[in-house]
């Protein structure tokens, strides 16, 4: 996973870290984060392909039904649907652990982004101007936002990630095998129009 991360920090501003972390670095974070929240990884043909996670919105008591979350897909994967497949498992286990809102932030521009999060179901909420500064610019961030259940006036306490891991991991697989289907499947493709072109 930090070997799909690191090309995003040191490549594009997709990340706001300046250098990429360590190996203890992240670990630690994902520690910290499944103490509460869901860290997912879709491996295919046991390649690591992508990952996403859910990570606390804001710390005080009023935002604790809130999450901000991240996907970051290996460069061999994109536009195979890992991240969908991340996206949707992902949804599934936070309505379970009972959360109400997920927001995400996409430093701009990039359409594609914002384009792909609108698909998912995302709205634009609202954007921080020229709040991050990297490669010698400063950059506006795009805060897409996506309610995943009807808001009630008294919502119960969530439920932390590993009380229910064992059981929503059965699902998050399921959710991420249906999907690598379709990635193995346009995969292949993709190596038959190439060997088409090299016989052709």
């Amino acid at each position: 996973m930090l070997e799909i991360y690191t090309p995003y920090v040191i490549g594009t501003t997709i990340s706001s870290e300046y250098e990429a972390p360590t190996l203890d670095t992240f670990t630690g974070r994902i520690r910290a984060y499944t103490a509460q929240l869901p860290w997912l990884i879709c491996r295919i043909d046991g390649k690591a392909a992508g990952y996403g996670y859910a990570a606390p919105h804001r710390s005080r008591a009023g935002y604790q039904w809130s999450v901000e979350t991240s996907i970051y897909v290996a460069p061999e994967f994109h536009r195979c649907g890992v991240a969908a497949a991340l996206y949707r498992a992902l949804f599934s286990l936070l309505v379970r652990q009972g959360y109400y809102n997920i927001f995400v932030g996409i430093t701009s521009p990039n359409e594609r982004s914002i384009k792909f999060h609108s698909a998912m179901g995302f709205v634009i909420s609202g954007a921080y101007q020229d709040s991050m500064y990297k490669f010698g610019q400063w950059r506006d961030v795009i805060w897409m936002a996506k309610s995943l259940r009807p808001h009630e006036i008294a919502p119960v306490p969530t439920i932390p990630f590993p009380m229910i891991a064992h059981e929503a991991q059965t699902e998050a697989v399921l959710v991420l095998q249906a999907q690598t289907v379709r990635v193995r499947t346009h995969k292949n493709r993709e190596e038959q129009d190439g060997d088409e072109e090299k016989t052709g």
